[in-house]
């Protein structure tokens, strides 16, 4: 089983000698069944027989391919080097919890691109739509504060170049707000009648403040996980352990975006002004266990609200730039409209300009 192994390029590729060759091991037979609610990526679970299997092999596996649209696949290639540099040179550096990968590809500037990773059952992916509760809120928060602080403030992460949003210059702010606004006016377009009113303004007014807000970023930064989300959990309710995966936004910036995003997309309002208090405290608790120090409560929970402009700016680029599905219109509305609500909750335009202004 010399020489490289190919590119599966959809799930008629991952056979038995394929996988054989990717795993070392002789395997006599797959089933492969698509899972999952990947919108920029194709997502299956391979069950595999082998008369030489290890003891400690699993008897099924996960494997990530690009998504099986060529127009999809072609526009969101930076996404997929993006994990393949995460897995490859990140995820030892960090504490996030990820799953154990046996191998993870790329070629053709990320049009080819194959990830096998441990399948984690009984753990089951997390519910956009629905929702979580605050216990899950927190699990899910502690474990962003690994990802952010054992490398907060790490001067590698400016030069980082698989960040799909590295930290912005006035170029870069002036781009993104620019395709903000393009893909704020067609996720209105195709959505907008499913709307509040209240809602279509907010985001409106959102787009256009996107390059005063990453120039007025305060100087703390990390790497951003950047579309951190239930979708992108793997929970195992026998632990009551998360799993992080989808590491295809990566970004450099405000690690308060990424804790934004999360709270405001994944509680419901109600449940999220119970409870974002507390959370926010969680994780900030969770970061100095990593080291970080001189970072204060408030300093935290300011960035938080500073942050959750990363709502309609991540929910409307993916919505305007990935594959329709029903379940990702219903998805974009709901994260949108929480989103929307929370930055009206914490007045985040008004603290935006204040800072803009200072």
């Amino acid at each position: 089983m010399a020489g490289k192994p190919t590119f599966p390029h959809g799930p008629a590729g991952i056979t038995a000698p394929w996988l054989s060759h990717v795993l070392g091991i002789a395997v006599d037979h797959v089933e492969v069944a698509a899972f999952g609610t990947g919108q920029t990526g194709a997502i299956y679970r391979v069950r595999f027989r082998s008369s030489r299997t290890a003891a400690a092999r699993p008897e099924t596996l996960v494997v990530k391919l690009p998504s099986q649209d060529e127009s999809v696949r072609a526009r969101v290639a930076l996404g997929y080097r993006a994990e393949h540099a995460f897995y490859r040179d990140v995820a030892h550096t960090v504490a996030v919890p990820v799953p154990t990968v046996h191998h993870c590809a790329i070629d053709r500037g990320g049009e080819d691109f194959v990830l096998v990773m441990a399948d984690l059952v009984p753990a089951v992916q997390g519910d956009q739509l629905a929702g979580c509760d605050a216990d899950v809120a927190r699990l899910a928060v502690e474990a962003l504060a690994g990802l952010h602080g054992p490398r907060w403030c790490d001067p590698a992460w400016l030069e980082f170049p698989a960040a799909t949003m590295p930290k912005g210059n006035a170029d870069l702010a002036r781009g993104l707000g620019e395709l903000a606004g393009i893909a704020t006016d067609t996720t209105i377009g195709r959505l907008g009648a499913k709307m509040a009113t209240e809602d279509r303004h907010t985001l409106c007014e959102a787009a256009g403040l996107v390059e005063s807000w990453l120039l007025a970023e305060p100087a703390r930064f990390s790497l951003l996980h950047g579309d951190y989300r239930l979708d992108n959990l793997l929970i195992d309710p026998t632990d009551n352990s998360v799993t992080v995966v989808d590491w295809q936004t990566l970004s450099v910036g405000l690690p308060g975006r990424d804790l934004a995003y999360f709270l405001a997309t994944c509680l419901q309002p109600a449940l999220r002004r119970e409870h974002e208090r507390r959370v926010v405290s969680s994780y900030h608790t969770a970061l100095r266990r990593h080291g970080v120090r001189d970072y204060s409560e408030h300093e935290c929970w300011t960035d938080y609200r500073f942050g959750l402009l990363q709502v309609p700016l991540i929910t409307t680029l993916g919505f305007a730039f990935s594959a329709e599905t029903d379940r990702g219109d219903d998805m974009v509305l709901a994260m949108l409209s929480r989103g929307c609500q929370a930055l009206r909750d914490h007045d985040t335009f008004t603290l935006i300009r204040g800072l803009t202004d200072a």
